[in-house]
């Protein structure tokens, strides 16, 4: 009951995390164009002509939007332990992500790979429907978990993301309960010793460097993920962590930009960062985990200063844009990657400056993306199911039968 009491008022649901989301999620329509123009990632459809500003640019994203979108996941994990238990939240988080991650593999993640083929090679003109066989060819591989299947020409693509939150949340579900009692033990030090919130940077920083860093995963380990979403379930909600991460925003957020200032040299002029061993390469990987945490940190704390308005991201009340964003996240996190890789299919040829096919892709897919999410996807109860949505609390249950 006291730790209850000393928890307070910031236990509530935070919504404007809920927004970020949806905001990270969009920004990679951002995010994913530019790669189409970089010279450093093999993304599915290249421009003829690309620029280093892509890589440096995408830098400022990477070091910090997957790792918030673990974390916020790991917050709400912790309510809806609270509110299912354990076994309850295992089984909705099968539902809410099991199910579209089986619809979006089958059903969209075959273009991207599709249009790589047809985009690297004019001459090759194998159907649609014969390529999708091929690609649903799989067999079990359990040596890259939690990536399970493996095939010639399969793939998951962007949904990545929803393997990995998935896989954490059932790894989540049987030590959430001493997980939430050792935070509660580790809160009050926080709140006296703010220096203290530094410290989860070290196991950050000691995974990405004596793992690697994986580019499939946006530039992280992927078991540093993991690291954000505990963190998130342990600390993110607790007003005890809250006040000092308020108090330690800014300064951390500097910390955080002369860390990652630190691994240009690395990334731009030393050995392969992502796996090298060379002590130059070590240490770049970990000031990029170590600031990775310092961005974060200094976000979640500005974003939580008093006085700011609560963003609501419940179905009423408020802004109506900002909560319609936050219920849309993984609908349009599915949807994203392959309406950008179809636009750039088609631009990339164009005869126009590179800015110019940026920001038709840009543009044109948000459009699509927005429009297939609210009439293909928001509406209709099947599709909300199939997209991880719950029904429509506006739809009236079904008549009872006389």
């Amino acid at each position: 009951m006291g730790a209850d009491t000393e928890r307070g008022p910031g236990a509530g649901r935070r919504g404007e995390l809920d927004v970020l989301r949806a905001l990270v999620v969009l920004g990679l329509v951002f995010f994913h164009t530019a790669l189409v123009f970089s010279p450093d990632d093999d993304f599915y459809v290249k421009n003829a002509q690309t620029t280093d500003a892509v890589t440096v640019l995408a830098g400022f994203g990477v070091v910090w939007a997957m790792p918030m979108l673990f974390l916020v996941a790991g917050l709400g994990a912790r309510h809806s332990i609270r509110r299912r238990g354990p076994g309850g939240f295992a089984r909705e988080r099968l539902l809410r992500l099991g199910v579209p991650l089986v619809f979006a593999t089958v059903v969209l993640c075959p273009l991207p790979p599709w249009l790589r083929l047809r985009a690297a090679d004019p001459g090759y003109d194998e159907p649609y429907g014969r390529f999708w066989v091929r690609f649903l060819s799989v067999r079990p591989d359990l040596a890259d978990f939690p990536f399970v299947l493996e095939g010639d020409h399969f793939e998951t693509g962007h949904l990545w993301f929803v393997v990995l939150l998935l896989a954490f949340c059932l790894l989540l579900a049987p030590a959430a309960a001493r997980l939430a009692a050792g935070a509660d033990r580790v809160a009050p030090a926080l709140r006296r010793r703010p220096a203290l919130l530094l410290l989860p940077a070290l196991p950050l920083a000691a995974v990405n460097a004596l793992l690697g860093m994986e580019e499939g995963f946006a530039g992280w380990n992927r078991w540093a993920y993991l690291l954000f979403f505990v963190y998130g379930f342990a600390l993110a909600d607790d007003e005890r962590v809250r006040e000092p991460m308020r108090r330690a925003a800014i300064p951390v957020g500097v910390l955080g930009v002369v860390l990652f200032a630190g691994t240009a040299p690395g990334f731009v002029a030393g050995d392969d960062p992502f796996t090298a061993w060379t002590p130059f390469a070590l240490v770049t990987r970990a000031l990029f985990g170590a600031a990775g945490w310092c961005w974060v940190v200094a976000i979640l704390g500005l974003l939580d200063r008093p006085g700011r308005p609560r963003v609501r991201s419940g179905r009423g009340g408020g802004s109506a844009v900002l909560p319609y964003l936050a219920l849309a996240a993984l609908p349009l996190y599915v949807l994203h990657q392959p309406v950008v890789v179809a636009f750039a299919y088609g631009v990339v040829g164009w005869s126009a400056p590179m800015a110019v096919k940026y920001a038709v892709i840009v543009a044109a897919s948000l459009a699509v993306v927005l429009a297939l999410y609210e009439y293909g996807v928001r509406r209709w109860t099947a599709a909300r199911f199939l997209f991880g949505m719950r029904p429509d609390p506006r739809t009236p249950p079904p008549a009872p039968a006389r």
